[in-house]
């Protein structure tokens, strides 16, 4: 199930964390760009995924994406919070937060990984990043009875220079350069590489101090996060139970590949520390959830495979 690649990604994600909470101040050089290093790695996912495969989907597909919108940004946040009230309620704030925000921009790269429908997660990326500034500060304010404002317009800025941008860098490459993505395409995953570590580096030492006066949040946070994680991927698989396994693996990737990135920004203005320390462990169940997607993938494929020699 492990292949070098994935122990590589596992040594690099998780050394630059331990990097940035003991080293903050060198990898504070890291912390004005994680937006600019998000589009940096949406435009090496784009490099592999055809704008037609997209409007072909919305075409033949459009109820899964709405219905599948709707269950990511209300219906399972609510859920969520409500489950984590009765368990873990120091976390039910920062559940919330992490279930209803935007699925993030590198889940395009993730589903690459387990070969998941690729143009399914880029979709529900913009969709959901269009919706996030009016269905989070909504259950916000009806769940906690709280005030949230976050500003349309920086949001809109966001998606444009996260999501659009890229794309149109791609494209345009593609038409007048196709060489050069030949061999972006060639050493996509080493950079990808790179890249994750610049944001670790970059999120981590912002709150080392933190860490380290208090320890034992770290264990909680990391518990709190990893079952986040399970109940996404559980969620995604029941929720198109009956649909091919690459629209599960899709869908899986577009509740759990969460912007935890954005929860940090907003979530350190209005709440108190559990929040952003909450959103920034869940980088492990993040990049963890490849594992299990890849795993449940496998015993599909054998499953369809034996099936077939039966009727045959």
């Amino acid at each position: 199930m492990f292949r070098l690649n994935d122990l590589i990604l596992l040594l690099v994600i998780f050394s630059s964390m331990l990097a940035g909470i003991l080293f903050p101040e060198p990898a504070s050089v890291f912390q004005p760009y994680p937006l600019y290093l998000m589009m940096s790695l949406l435009f090496l996912s784009f490099l592999s995924i055809e704008l037609n495969d997209i409007w072909r989907l919305i075409r033949n597909n459009g109820p899964t994406v709405i219905w599948l919108a709707c269950f990511k940004m209300i219906l399972l946040p609510v859920l969520v919070y409500f489950l984590f009230l009765q368990f873990a309620p120091a976390y039910a704030i920062g559940a919330l937060l992490l279930t209803g925000v935007s699925t993030g921009v590198v889940a395009p790269f993730i589903s690459g990984l387990v070969g998941a429908n690729g143009p399914l997660v880029l979709v529900m990326v913009v969709i959901t990043s269009f919706a996030v500034p009016f269905t989070l500060p909504a259950l916000v304010k009806v769940l906690l009875e709280q005030e949230m404002t976050i500003s349309l317009l920086q949001m809109m800025r966001m998606l444009l220079l996260v999501v659009v941008v890229p794309v149109i860098i791609v494209e345009t490459l593609k038409r007048l350069w196709p060489r050069l993505i030949d061999g972006l395409m060639k050493r996509r995953y080493p950079i990808s590489l790179a890249i994750f570590a610049s944001i670790n580096l970059a999120v981590f030492s912002k709150y080392s101090a933190f860490f380290y006066k208090h320890p034992a949040i770290i264990i909680q946070a990391t518990l709190a996060a990893v079952a986040l994680g399970g109940i996404y991927l559980v969620a995604g698989l029941l929720f198109l139970f009956r649909s091919p396994v690459q629209n599960q693996l899709a869908a899986v990737i577009t509740i759990g590949n969460v912007n935890n990135v954005l929860v940090l920004v907003f979530a350190a203005e209005f709440f108190g520390p559990l929040e952003p320390t909450l959103a920034a462990m869940y980088m492990i169940p993040f990049f963890g959830l490849i594992f299990p997607l890849r795993m449940y993938r496998r015993i599909r494929e054998k499953r369809s495979k034996e099936s077939k020699l039966s009727t045959d």
